[in-house]
């Protein structure tokens, strides 16, 4: 299942926003260097052509696809990394948050 919002991940439940944060943090630390790179890969093919259409757009176009970056940069890349990294977030949890 893919997660917009760290909030509704069951592994990090009853966590504050910052506690969630340092799992998620840690956890997406501790993947594979080809997993990582994979991720980085797909970030840069979401980035690059929304960039490349804000260079090109003149007038109110450039607020419209700054705001097309805005939503669809974190709406493709929170869950991908949620999910990437959601198998060590038990563990990280317990390593952090020991009680």
């Amino acid at each position: 299942m893919l997660y917009l919002n760290s909030q509704k991940i069951p592994e990090l439940a009853g966590l504050s926003f910052s506690q969630r944060m340092a799992v998620i943090r840690s956890a997406a630390d501790k993947l594979p260097v080809p997993t990582k790179i994979t991720l980085n890969i797909v970030k840069l093919l979401v980035l690059v052509p929304l960039f490349l259409l804000i260079a090109r757009a003149e007038g109110w176009a450039i607020a419209g696809y700054i705001v097309l970056l805005v939503l669809a940069y974190p709406a493709i890349t929170r869950p991908l990394t949620f999910a990437l990294c959601r198998k060590n977030f038990a563990a990280v949890r317990r390593q952090l948050f020991p009680n």
